[in-house]
């Protein structure tokens, strides 16, 4: 099982759509079974009380506009425990990569990933809640999923 964290600065928008999008694809490829997929944030803004808001109704929009469902995801934090137990932590800028290293204690490289670089990009994936290009930002997303899924293979991680 390959357990991934997908995260970005609120949990909100990005890093939910990574997810789901991600799941999407595994599961087309017939490959879910092989996967463990979620997605955090590195900010408390979009948790209350202890609740996390659900995915941004844009992003929510953008997903469905490709067939796929988030219903019931709600913000979550990023702790220190999510280094040890996730295979790869996957960040969307290079703020989120700095607060991850800040969380986890870790520094980029062994588990932590910056999505874009697995196409051999140093690109943010642009943040739709300033730039409300939820449509770009499901394009960079499934870019990077596309070749993170194609890295894994090459890697030998799971069967190509």
């Amino acid at each position: 099982m390959i357990k991934i964290l997908f995260i970005c600065h609120g949990n909100i928008c990005r890093s939910p759509m990574a997810e789901f999008i991600f799941k999407d694809m595994v599961t087309r490829e017939g490959l879910a079974d092989k996967f463990e997929i979620a997605s955090a944030a590195t900010s408390t803004e979009e948790i209350w009380n202890g609740v996390g808001n659900p995915v941004y109704p844009p992003a929510r929009q953008e997903l469905k506009a490709h067939g796929i469902d988030c219903g019931g995801k709600r913000a979550r934090l990023l702790n220190k425990e999510d280094y040890e137990y996730y295979d790869y932590l996957i960040g969307m800028d290079g703020m989120n990569m700095r607060n991850i290293e800040r969380i986890t204690g870790h520094k980029r490289g062994d588990k932590i990933y910056k999505m874009m670089e697995f196409c051999g990009l140093e690109n943010d994936v642009a943040d739709p809640w300033y730039t409300n290009c939820f449509d770009v930002t499901y394009n960079d997303i499934e870019k990077g999923s596309k070749a993170f899924l194609k890295y894994l293979k090459e890697e030998g991680k799971i069967d190509a």
